[in-house]
């Protein structure tokens, strides 16, 4: 009886602006670096369950390589974590390697796989959610609501400067803001 094939499923996250925000493509290559398979599944529940199921349809699954877990594929990472799959942290491969080999999802799928098949990519992905993540979350709303209060007062600035003296003087007797 053949032994069953062992399989490392990959997906990068779209980076940039990459027009596929909705869509993760995956790709399936065996434990000597053969490629088996890639197709595309889109972002939501449904899809990452038939990702998955697609991955387990190649044999075991040892590892699931992803770039991006902390932005486009956190979902994917956390879905995989609570399907008892170990997602691997993969990092974008270096500009002059990616214009060799050209630019595509389903090669970039394929890039990823590899980095994790060869050990090049080892990283366990944050798991972006609890109080460390809260936390984060209120820093990131916090840092954007003073640039933009930073922005407006300067703004008002600018104006005042250029009014008609009127104006300028009775602008001058308001408070400034707080």
């Amino acid at each position: 009886m053949p032994h069953p094939i062992e399989v490392i499923g990959c997906r990068p996250a779209p980076r940039g602006v990459d027009t596929h925000t909705d869509i993760h493509q995956a790709a399936v290559i065996d434990t000597i670096g053969r490629h088996l398979a890639t197709e595309a599944f889109p972002t939501t529940p449904e899809g990452y369950g038939r990702l998955l199921a697609w991955l387990r349809s190649h044999g075991q699954v040892l590892m699931v390589g992803r770039e991006g877990t902390g932005s486009y594929g956190a979902e994917l990472a956390r879905y995989l974590r609570a399907n008892e799959m170990t997602p691997v942290e993969v990092n974008r491969p270096d500009r002059r390697a990616r214009r060799a080999a050209g630019k595509s999802d389903p090669v970039d799928a394929y890039a990823a796989a590899t980095a994790v098949l060869s050990g090049r990519a080892n990283g366990t992905p944050k798991d972006r959610d609890g109080a460390v993540e809260a936390i984060r979350a209120l820093r990131v709303v916090r840092a954007s609501a003073i640039k933009a209060r930073t922005q407006t007062i300067n703004q008002l600035t600018s104006l005042t400067i250029t009014a008609p003296a009127a104006t300028r003087e009775h602008c001058a007797r308001c408070p400034p803001p707080s």
